[in-house]
């Protein structure tokens, strides 16, 4: 699965994770009171502060950016379903819950923090229907015995 179409959202996955990962996981204070920039504050008004779990947010962001990163450098179709379907156990529920809690977030920044975490949703149905819809270049084995032969 080397095409470009999929190395794109791949990429999105991968810098999206990275870039919320190490500031949640170096600096879980900053991202709990600044995220996401821009003075907009889209953490801080949905409850206290918690630096363990801001940093296991962090590291879980960059667990899914690392396998996105194995996906990007090995673009099989398994491991592009792989990555898609980890982000998508994880994005979905976050976009849900968010949606159901925008009344903490001025107006402008319901909009956007939906919009953003919508996003999170679409690229990985994305890549699932284009997997699904891209022909593997290789055959599979239908067993061991064909694989030796």
């Amino acid at each position: 699965m080397r095409d470009r179409y999929t190395q794109v959202l791949l990429a999105i996955v991968a810098v999206g994770y990275a870039g919320v990962g190490l500031w949640a996981a170096l600096a879980p204070r900053s991202f709990y009171d600044d995220f996401p920039g821009g003075g907009r504050h889209w953490v801080s008004p949905d409850g206290p502060f918690n630096e363990h779990l801001v940093r296991d947010v962090g590291t879980l962001n960059l667990a899914l950016a690392a396998i996105a990163i194995a996906a990007l450098v090995r673009p099989g179709r398994y491991l592009v379903q792989v990555v898609a379907g980890a982000t998508l156990v994880y994005t979905a529920p976050h976009l849900l819950y968010h949606l159901f809690h925008l009344d903490v977030l001025e107006s402008s920044d319901k909009m956007l923090e939906a919009g953003t975490l919508a996003t999170t949703v679409i690229v990985p149905i994305l890549l699932l229907v284009h997997a699904w819809r891209t022909r593997s270049t290789a055959p599979v084995p239908r067993d061991a015995s064909a694989a030796l032969q």
